[in-house]
């Protein structure tokens, strides 16, 4: 495994150096200039512990998006479960996901993430204030998903699911998927590229990561589905 942790943290000491806090990483509003009721440090007050092959999404801060403030919070089971099983309960995500059931399914999926080594930090997508989704971001070279593709080393994966019905249908998920790939390739600096594998039967989902500036790779044969391999380039970052 790649995981070149000591390279990691000599570029993120480098990058709080040579980069001030409130030089508007996301786009053009400057995050800094902007309320931020619901963040990761101002709710937890302080890092989380298992996210550091990430270099700490807790830490990423906000983004501005045309839908308004949006951020990662990372989940908290005793206070976000109820919530998400609710979302994975629903029958157009259940088809999907397939974590329908009592809470406990979805706790148990949570958790493995959670007591992990920090390769995926589950996270709520926290809109204007209003918790609305829930991501998993993660490290796809590290993943199982590595022996399906061609990877690279710090690959990021994307999972999204949009949690209210009324929140599906009218873009939104293509504009979060925008921010959030922008947040990656903005506080990864050895990420070149993010990586999402939805269902290639899922074609809202396939439509959103196209809107997002994703471009479709290629389908892939995974052992619980046929995918559409969805990359976002680092080096088209700037040109959508």
């Amino acid at each position: 495994m790649d995981l070149r942790l000591p390279d990691e943290l000599l570029a993120l000491i480098a990058e709080e150096t040579a980069e001030p806090k409130g030089s508007g990483r996301s786009g053009d509003r400057d995050p800094a200039s902007s309320p931020a009721p619901l963040t990761a440090t101002s709710r937890f007050g302080s890092r989380m512990p298992y996210d550091d092959l990430l270099d700490g999404v807790a830490e990423w801060g906000p983004a501005g998006t045309p839908a308004g403030l949006f951020h990662l919070v990372p989940v908290r089971v005793e206070r976000d479960l109820p919530l998400i099983s609710r979302w994975m309960n629903d029958p157009a995500a259940a088809e999907f996901w397939e974590l329908s059931g009592p809470p406990s399914v979805t706790e148990d999926h949570v958790r493995a993430q959670l007591a992990g080594d920090g390769r995926s930090v589950p996270c709520v997508g926290v809109l204007e204030g209003t918790p609305m989704s829930y991501w998993e971001i993660y490290r796809a070279d590290l993943d199982p998903l590595a022996r399906h593709y061609p990877v690279r080393p710090h690959d990021t994966g994307v999972h999204l699911l949009v949690g209210a019905v009324s929140d599906r249908g009218r873009g939104l998920g293509g504009t979060l998927l925008r921010a959030v790939a922008d947040l990656v390739l903005a506080r990864r600096p050895f990420c070149a590229r993010v990586i999402a594998e939805p269902d290639i039967r899922n074609t809202p989902s396939v439509a959103a990561f196209l809107t997002a500036g994703f471009r479709f790779s290629a389908e892939v044969d995974l052992p619980t589905k046929r995918a559409a391999l969805m990359v976002r380039d680092r080096s088209v970052r700037h040109l959508l």
